[in-house]
């Protein structure tokens, strides 16, 4: 009888100890296999104070090259990644692609506003109450969005599906919670290749035709198109889990400013990136006793700056921005300026709070799932139309319990296709092989 009541008890405990279990043991193999490379700042060698300083120092500059991590984002990024904006070296190609990427971005704000509204409007309005994800639902309005931007036309049903398709494809697998599927991804390389001609943007004159082809896939119907679907289901997790903001912003629709300071809050919480490496082309000066040499991989933690510096760092808490000026705070949810800063800093916190509103103006949204930086469960929520509080309470609580159960499932995938493909990245050597063969 023993026997079964400690089977009983270990089964029904799974949810609440396995998964941190596996996620320990899975950073352990991904060290091994990857090795230890990087500085990471903030860290012993770079402490906080100066996490800003060295990221914008023009010899922290290298991209891609030099840097055992590159191999495991170009395998991810395949094929293209030699042209994706941000895994580009420094030089005249890299200055020719981002001033493409800015000029395609470069729209007057209310077009930008009407135009994020009706995609909002075109996924919302389709969408009946219940239980979303809110990755997956926030990612046709961002497809649709990018298409028109690069396009300068509204985006035919047929080009959404494989634009998000190929996105979902490629954050599950960055997540390890699936392979990749490199047919969906050949799809839509298929379809852009055709309508190349009819993009009325200048491209790159730098790239070959195929180049421009996986410039405009990896950047914008990828990226752009993952980046801000997991933007938007980050902010929207963080509304459903506190009521106090929900209700403030229902009630009054036309604050920009608290909605800012909540995007703001959100971004700082759950920043996009977790880690950005770059490579330095020359040694730089930390302190009087610090000096890191060139060709030194530095690890920029975001969630680590993001943390730093703020009063009760791991409360939700928008109102923290009244009075602390952002440009003073840890706070780089688009990187820094001097280096790289994301090109579309402009236009996410501007379609952001647009999207956020026409959510709210049709759906309350209420979670009970885990809500952390990497959201590999994709943001489960309840939208709902009126206020049941006896039937949501329940849909909650079984929302939380679904929610734990399979975290016991997903962490063991994450651990065996993680494993897998970080040991394949390291195998295959995607970034090392390509940049010596370009030396040869």
């Amino acid at each position: 009888m023993l026997p079964l009541i400690l089977t009983v008890l270990v089964v029904v405990s799974l949810p609440y100890w396995l998964p941190r279990l596996v996620v320990a043991l899975r950073m352990w193999i991904f060290a091994r296999i990857n090795g230890d490379e990087g500085v990471p700042i903030p860290g012993p060698l770079v402490d906080v104070r100066h996490f800003t300083r060295i990221y914008s120092d023009p010899a922290a500059d290298g991209r891609s090259r030099g840097a055992r991590l590159s191999d495991l984002f170009w395998y991810w990024l395949a094929p293209g990644p030699e042209v994706h904006q941000e895994h580009l070296e420094p030089g005249e190609r890299y200055d020719d692609v981002a001033r493409t990427t800015r000029r395609i971005l470069a729209r007057p704000k209310p077009d930008v506003e009407r135009l994020a509204a009706a995609c909002a409007a075109h996924t919302l309005d389709a969408t009946r109450p219940g239980l979303v994800r809110l990755r997956d639902l926030m990612m046709p309005v961002w497809a649709e969005l990018y298409y028109e931007l690069v396009f300068q036309r509204p985006c035919p049903p047929e080009a959404r599906d494989l634009i998000v398709g190929n996105a979902n494809d490629v954050v599950t697998a960055l997540k390890c919670c699936g392979l990749r599927h490199m047919g969906r991804r050949a799809r839509l390389t298929a379809y852009l290749r055709e309508r190349l001609d009819e993009i009325p943007h200048a491209l790159p004159a730098s790239l070959s035709r195929e180049e421009q082809v996986f410039y405009l896939q990896g950047a914008f119907f990828n990226t752009a198109v993952v980046q801000m679907s997991e933007a938007m289901a980050h902010l929207l997790m963080a509304i459903a889990q506190h009521p106090e903001v929900q209700h403030r912003l229902a009630s009054e629709p036309g604050d920009d400013a608290y909605l800012d300071r909540v995007i703001n809050e959100s971004l700082r919480r759950y920043p996009l990136f977790g880690i950005a490496h770059r490579i330095t082309s020359k040694e730089i000066t930390v302190d009087e006793r610090t000096t890191l040499p060139a060709g030194s991989v530095l690890c920029f933690d975001y969630p680590a700056f993001h943390t730093t510096g703020y009063d009760d760092p791991a409360r939700f808490d928008p109102d923290r921005w009244r009075t602390l000026p952002v440009r003073e705070a840890n706070h780089v949810p688009f990187g820094v300026t001097a280096n790289r800063a994301c090109p579309a800093k402009g236009v996410a916190p501007l379609t952001m709070r647009v999207v956020a509103r026409e959510t709210l103006r049709r759906f309350a949204v209420h979670s009970s799932a885990a809500h952390t930086r990497s959201m590999p469960n994709r943001g489960p929520c309840v939208l709902v139309e009126r206020e049941d509080d006896r039937a949501l309470r329940m849909r909650l609580a079984l929302l939380r319990l679904r929610d734990r159960w399979e975290d016991v499932w997903r962490s063991l995938v994450q651990l065996g296709l993680g494993t897998y493909m970080v040991w394949d990245a390291r195998r295959r050597r995607p970034a090392g092989r390509y940049f010596a063969e370009a030396t040869r």
